[in-house]
C-alpha cells in the first residue's frame, strides 16, 4: 500500500522503521510536528520522525495544524491508500480523515477503551495496572474511539517506569501495525467496534500532577514517581527549592529506617552511608536518584552528605 505515516517522538521511530522495511508497502510521506526547541540549548531541531524519514530520503510534511489548506493540498496529491499514526501529537480533522481510501490507522498504547489519551502508559503505571497492551484502531471524530483492529498485550512490571514500558510497547506495537496494515491490505481484517463499559481516560500528566505527596501510602508514592520518570519528572521540595526524583524503592513492611532512627512521619528523612529514606502515611521508600535545581542528578547518598541535613529538614 501508498502510505503516509503520521508520528514525532522516539517512540513511533521502531514502527516508521518495520514499514520503511516492508516489501508490501511504500512510505511516500511522512507527517510530524513542526520543527521545535529541545535540549539544554534550546536549539530548534527537528523531531526523531523528520530525522528518520530525510535520512530515508522520504518527504517530511510539518504542517502547523493538520486542517492547513497547502497541507491537505499535498496530501491529496500524494493520494495515500492509507495513513498510519505513532504518537502523532496533533488532531486530526476530518478533511483529513477523508484523504486516504481506507482511513488513518492509530497504534495507541493501551488496550482500549481503557485509557483513551494523551497519556496511557503513565496512567498504567501510576493506577497500579498489572497487564496493559497496544491496540491499532480506525481513527474517528471522538478521541481514542474508533473500532478496534488487533491488540497486543504487556506485563507492568513491578518496576516499571514509564518510559522503559513504552519503550517494550513501541517495539511490539511495530509488529502490531505491520500486522494490522497488512491484514487490511488483504482484506482479511476487520475492525470491531470498541466495548461500552471499561472506558476510562488518559489526560496528559503535568508538571503539578508530578509533586510527591508524601502524606500518601508508600505504594502510591512509588508508582507516581515511576509514572512520571522519565516526563514530566516527578518532584518534591527541600528547603523551599524543587528537588527531582528518580525511582524510589518500597521498603518491606516492618522494617525499621536506618540504624538508631525511629519511625519515619511523612516527608521526614533519615539518613546513614549511603542510605536515605523519606516516611509516608504508611512505610518510608528509599531515595534512588535525585537532582536538585541547577545541578546535575547524584545519588541521593551523595545529596544528602552535601546538604547535612538537620532534624528539621522535610520533604514536601
Amino acid at each position: 500500500m501508498r502510505l503516509v505515516f503520521a508520528g514525532t517522538p522516539e517512540t513511533a521511530l521502531p514502527s516508521l522503521r518495520a514499514l520503511l522495511d516492508s516489501p508490501r508497502h511504500e512510505v511516500a510521506a511522512v507527517v510530524t510536528r513542526p520543527d521545535a526547541q529541545s535540549g539544554r540549548g534550546r536549539r530548534v531541531q527537528p523531531s526523531p520522525v523528520a530525522e528518520l524519514a530525510a535520512s530515508a530520503g522520504v518527504e517530511v510534511l510539518r504542517p502547523a495544524k493538520a486542517g492547513d489548506p497547502d497541507f491537505l493540498a499535498r496530501l491529496k496529491a500524494i493520494a495515500p491508500d492509507c495513513c498510519p499514526v505513532v504518537a502523532y501529537g496533533a488532531l486530526l480533522p476530518q478533511a483529513a480523515l477523508d484523504v486516504p481510501r481506507l482511513g488513518w490507522i492509530n497504534l495507541h498504547f493501551s488496550l482500549l477503551p481503557a485509557w483513551r489519551g494523551a497519556a496511557p502508559v503513565q496512567h498504567a503505571v501510576l493506577h497500579g495496572d498489572e497487564i496493559t497492551g497496544a491496540a491499532t484502531f480506525q481513527i474517528v471524530k471522538e478521541l481514542d474511539a474508533g473500532p478496534v483492529y488487533g491488540v497486543v498485550t504487556e506485563e507492568v512490571r513491578p518496576a516499571d517506569t514509564s518510559g522503559e514500558l513504552l519503550a517494550r510497547l513501541a517495539e511490539s506495537g511495530a509488529g502490531l501495525l505491520l500486522a494490522t496494515l497488512d491484514g487490511v491490505e488483504d482484506g482479511e481484517l476487520v475492525a470491531r467496534p470498541q466495548p461500552a463499559d471499561g472506558v476510562s481516560h488518559a489526560p496528559k500528566l503535568e508538571v503539578s500532577d508530578a509533586r510527591v505527596d508524601w502524606t500518601a501510602p508508600a505504594l502510591r508514592v512509588d508508582r507516581l514517581v515511576r509514572a512520571c520518570t522519565p516526563a514530566p519528572g516527578a518532584w518534591t521540595e527541600f528547603r523551599g527549592e524543587r528537588l527531582k526524583l528518580g525511582p524510589v524503592t518500597l521498603v518491606a513492611e516492618g522494617a525499621g529506617p536506618v540504624p538508631g532512627a525511629g519511625p519515619l512521619g511523612p516527608g521526614e528523612i533519615a539518613a546513614a552511608k549511603n542510605t536515605v529514606l523519606v516516611g509516608t502515611s504508611t512505610r518510608p521508600v528509599l531515595l534512588g536518584e535525585v537532582q536538585p535545581e541547577g545541578k546535575r542528578r547524584m545519588t541521593a547518598g551523595e545529596w544528602a552528605r552535601g546538604v547535612r541535613l538537620t532534624p528539621a529538614d522535610r520533604l514536601g
